[in-house]
């Protein structure tokens, strides 16, 4: 669609030779010979950028500017000024306009600052689809699951998020921590500044530190010119060190630093910079313990610590599994174009019973080889021997890590689910083959989360 531009100027002549101009380059162009002409043309035809004079009788161009600051600030402005008025094209900028002209008109140079601040608007708008589909795509409803655990953990991310409080989320491998730091930054007051993230385990500690920080040209062999670090791009916005435990005790004392008075030296460099950015740190080691065993620092333990997160494993949520698997399956049917409506009770049960040890990760890619494999519309047993792994009650393995008490409950759960399958998940009938009365298998199904 054509960039539509509104010219306000009350010298006839200089009115029509600049609508020709830019009808000659491609924009649609309105007129209006003063202030009031040119707000009635506004909320007839919302231009994309106004280009008026000062001078003009009537409402003049200043008067014009600031109601359009109250009413359509997004619209960009250009003043027309003589040399004379210089002072007023200066108050003009401070009042919201975004360039300024002066008189004889010099066509060109026009043409050229239209151009720029119409490239400007555009980059802008496509800024501002992308952060819309980026708060789309991270928004709370994508955190899928509606047990106890992920209530709680949504409500607790809603309020982290409405502050600028560094966050430690906790998590095993795959339970979705990253999902959740972009969660907090694109529903934050940051939203609209850069959010970068920092795997800290894939990075040797020398080439973490200049990731991070930056460093200056011959600051070390193959430094031929200066390096912009993390902290630098994340400046006003949000970063994101994922795995922070796994940083040596060095890096630890100068993110320390950062973290404490906001200020670091790019490597090699002498020049203090000093910055405004959020930190969320996650990671799946337990740090106590790397504290009392010197590996982490206490002092930075309680700088991250600020609002602990912990994201519960796929195990301790299992009602979640149906809900996920639906999600998966309508995301991996449109990328594959399958048509999979449906999964079975007996097969959902298997699906369920299994701990996935890589968590949500593990699931995901799981729906996608299920939905890749079948030609079928509904997924039923015959669809997962091949691809689930027999769980711990099947093959007679029973996880001990929990203590005697921990794996009793595993075991009696997943021998109520084997019942529940055998006996086509009949409760009445699966209470008698378990030899126990209606009310104790109903308190032990609502004990296990077993829908």
């Amino acid at each position: 669609m054509k960039t539509r531009i509104l010219v306000v100027e009350d010298e006839h002549d200089t009115l029509e030779l600049m609508a020709e101009v830019f009808l000659n380059k491609g924009y649609r162009v309105d007129k209006a010979s003063n202030g009031i002409e040119a707000l009635r043309s506004v909320k007839v035809n919302e231009p994309d950028i106004i280009l008026t004079d000062i001078l003009m009788p009537g409402m003049d161009g200043m008067e014009l500017l600031r109601n359009l600051a109250k009413e359509y600030p997004h619209i960009p402005v250009i003043m027309i000024t003589a040399y004379g008025t210089i002072d007023n094209a200066v108050e003009a900028m401070k009042l919201g306009a975004k360039d300024y002209i002066t008189k004889p008109l010099r066509f060109e140079e026009l043409t050229s600052k239209v151009e720029r601040i119409t490239q400007l608007s555009s980059l802008i708008k496509e800024n501002e689809f992308l952060l819309n589909k980026l708060q789309q795509k991270y928004d709370f409803t994508n955190i899928i699951g509606k047990t106890s655990k992920i209530k709680d953990l949504l409500e607790l991310v809603r309020d982290v998020a409405a502050t600028n409080a560094t966050a430690l989320i906790r998590g095993e491998s795959g339970t979705g921590k990253e999902l959740i730091a972009n969660a907090i930054h694109y529903n934050s007051q940051r939203m609209k500044r850069p959010f970068i993230k920092v795997n800290c385990a894939v990075l040797a500690e020398s080439l973490l530190e200049s990731e991070l920080f930056g460093h200056v040209k011959g600051a070390f062999t193959g430094a031929i010119k200066d390096k912009v670090g993390r902290f630098e791009l994340a400046n006003g916005g949000t970063l994101f060190l994922d795995e922070i435990g796994d940083i040596s005790l060095k890096m630890q004392s100068q993110l320390l630093r950062v973290l404490q008075v906001g200020e670091f030296e790019r490597v090699g460099g002498t020049e203090t910079l000093k910055v405004d950015v959020r930190i969320i740190a996650a990671t799946n080691k337990n740090l106590e313990e790397a504290m009392e065993r010197g590996e982490f620092r206490q002092d930075l333990f309680y700088r991250l610590n600020v609002i602990p997160i912990t994201v519960p494993p796929l195990r301790e949520r299992r009602e979640d599994i149906q809900y996920l698997v639906s999600h998966f399956i309508e995301k991996f049917n449109k990328i594959y174009g399958k048509n999979i409506r449906e999964i079975t009770p007996k097969a959902m049960a298997i699906l369920k019973n299994y701990d996935y040890p890589g968590n949500i990760r593990e699931l995901e890619n799981l729906i996608e080889r299920i939905v890749v494999l079948n030609r079928v519309d509904v997924i039923d047993l015959e669809n997962l021997p091949s691809i689930v792994p027999a769980s711990s009650a099947e093959n007679g393995k029973i996880n001990l890590d929990g203590g005697l008490t921990q794996a009793v409950e595993e075991y009696e759960r997943k021998l109520i689910l084997m019942a529940l399958e055998e006996n086509g998940y009949n409760k009445v009938q699966t209470a008698k083959a378990l030899k126990i009365n209606r009310s104790t298998f109903n308190s032990k199904l609502k004990k296990y989360s077993i829908n």
